[in-house]
């Protein structure tokens, strides 16, 4: 495998080939990296070993493959099994940046996993849905050690759009959450804004080139108001149930901090009544929520 401009190997390995991290190890691949991954999903690995990622099946095979990793994953839980497995395999340095969207104090809590051992973790989380890391179009948030930083900067720049360094480990994080409290918002705001416009009679997507030509448009409006206009969620860039748990994140980080988030207060019960009916589908589906508010039965709404 050919070395970078610096001499060091291009070969890492991806844990989580869902729908970020399915995308990361693509492009990676395209990159011209050799790309190890591993998911707990038989259609995950499938689909990325026809990307051209080798498939890492043992936890030896995911420690020795590289020394550079990429962790994408569901939960806290997932990503203390990963990091144990990782330390107990490991045979020399290696360098794990943490790209999940995890609670605060998981993040901290698997830092002090890895204290004293050969691995340096990175809070790296990617801001952006899973349809804009298919098409590379995300941002990552690293922090942590700088020299880390700097030997995970060629993969990262094959991945993303832009990298932004924010400091100390964590400081990602807190970035996150601040970022998807936007995202968040947003994203019921369009939903409000698509419910009006349709029960004044104007047709959806006229009112997705207007708003897209004026003052009042977002990205988030851009990714998910065609998905309202067409009532389909599927394939989701963020499943709902999944978005639950970042929700709850920001929710707890505000709280700690002692920050008034009105607006993420008032999303919430749409986000609950979205989740309860449609799961695994993508977040736009909280428009289902405002329509069914609009008749007055928020339980409501196909």
């Amino acid at each position: 495998m050919a070395n970078d401009d610096r001499g060091f190997s291009r070969r890492i390995s991806v844990i989580g080939l869902g729908i970020i991290g399915g995308s990361v190890a693509r492009h990676l691949v395209d990159a011209g990296w050799d790309v190890g991954g591993h998911d707990l999903s038989e259609k995950a690995k499938a689909e990325a070993s026809s990307n051209g990622v080798t498939i890492l099946n043992t936890p030896a095979a995911l420690a020795a493959h590289s020394d550079l990793v990429l962790t994408s994953l569901p939960s806290a839980k997932a990503a203390v099994a990963v990091f144990d497995t990782l330390l107990e395999h490991a045979t020399g340095p290696m360098i794990v940046a943490e790209l999940s969207t995890l609670a605060l104090e998981d993040k901290f809590a698997l830092r002090d996993r890895v204290c004293g051992t050969q691995c340096a973790i990175l809070d790296c989380p990617i801001s952006g849905t899973g349809a804009q890391a298919a098409s590379r179009d995300i941002a990552i948030y690293a922090s942590g050690e700088s020299a880390a930083i700097d030997r995970m900067e060629p993969a990262f720049d094959a991945i993303s759009r832009k990298l932004i360094r924010m400091g100390e480990f964590g400081q990602g994080s807190k970035m996150k959450l601040v970022a998807n409290l936007l995202v968040a918002i947003h994203n019921v705001a369009s939903a409000e804004a698509m419910a009006l416009g349709q029960a004044a009679g104007l047709e959806p997507n006229a009112i997705i080139e207007a708003v897209q030509a004026g003052a009042g448009n977002s990205r988030i409006f851009e990714l998910r108001a065609p998905m309202m206009a067409e009532r389909v969620y599927e394939p989701a860039t963020m499943k709902l149930d999944v978005w639950d748990k970042d929700m709850q994140a920001i929710a707890a980080f505000a709280a700690e901090l002692g920050s008034a988030v009105p607006l993420l207060d008032a999303s919430l019960p749409l986000y609950d009544a979205a989740t309860q009916r449609h799961p695994q589908s993508d977040t736009a589906a909280v428009f289902e929520a405002l329509r069914a508010l609009t008749n007055s039965d928020l339980g409501a709404g196909s």
